[in-house]
């Protein structure tokens, strides 16, 4: 089982669990989180949501095989349909981040409520050196949160950046030693044990009700900006290399 799922104490942990391939994500177990965020949201003994990846690897992104033997080609595709499934939920989501967390394992962090990451964590969203473009609404949530030239060399050149980075940024909450990051983030969700369920859910509307059209609207444009990439010659030559563990080569794109 590549996702695992367990409520304790008022949490439903949704536990990313492939880690001998780098917890990348298929397309299945895009639909099974999905399914997850989708029946936390409604069950009434669920106060909150931790996703968490394995020890030394929160996801290194797509399954890159997976990904290309059948592309998301439209809005009901599961990795679309995780997306709607965490930017709609009601609930509060904490992130646990232990090693990597590469392209949407960094995107979806921008829709979790509070974020821990270990001091051995590296982020990056390397959408371009894919021939991509980014997703999951990080072309407007990322300058927003660092400003254009900081998000530019996030999203243009796909530096990576650690942990302590995110938190400057805006992305993470704290950082703490690798052993301690998930013990505090289900701390953090068990705390909305003690608080009032629909003042949490009406608050977290509130903060979000001025930008969620706005977000919405970016996703859709992403979508169909990176489902035609996806067929693009520089993505198949991205693709390609990857696969013949390369460097890719773009010199003759103009």
């Amino acid at each position: 089982m590549t996702i695992k799922t367990a409520t304790v104490n008022g949490v439903m942990t949704i536990e990313i669990a492939r880690p001998e391939k780098k917890n990348a994500l298929t397309r299945v177990m895009y639909q099974a989180m999905c399914d997850a965020l989708i029946a936390a949201n409604a069950d009434k003994a669920v106060r909150s949501v931790l996703i968490q990846g394995q020890p030394g690897i929160f996801t290194s992104g797509n399954d890159i095989e997976d990904f290309m033997g059948s592309p998301p080609r439209d809005e009901e595709a599961p990795v679309f349909q995780f997306m709607r499934a965490l930017l709609g939920c009601e609930k509060p989501v904490i992130a646990a981040v232990n090693g990597a967390a590469i392209g949407i394992g960094t995107t979806l962090l921008l829709h979790c409520d509070f974020v821990y990451v270990a001091d051995d964590a590296r982020l990056a969203m390397p959408f371009v050196g894919l021939g991509l473009v980014p997703e999951f609404g990080s072309s407007l949530v990322v300058p927003r949160l660092m400003g254009h030239v900081k998000a530019a060399e996030k999203l243009l050149l796909g530096d990576p950046f650690t942990g302590a980075d995110a938190v400057e940024c805006g992305i993470a909450n704290a950082v703490l030693p690798a052993g301690e990051v998930v013990n505090q983030a289900r701390r953090v969700a068990e705390r909305f044990n003690h608080l009032a369920p629909s003042a949490v859910r009406e608050s977290k509307r509130l903060m979000r009700r001025h930008s969620i059209e706005q977000l919405q609207e970016t996703i859709r444009v992403e979508a169909e900006i990176f489902g035609a990439r996806l067929r693009s010659p520089e993505a198949m030559e991205a693709f390609q290399a990857f696969f013949q563990k390369r460097q890719p080569d773009f010199s003759k794109f103009d």
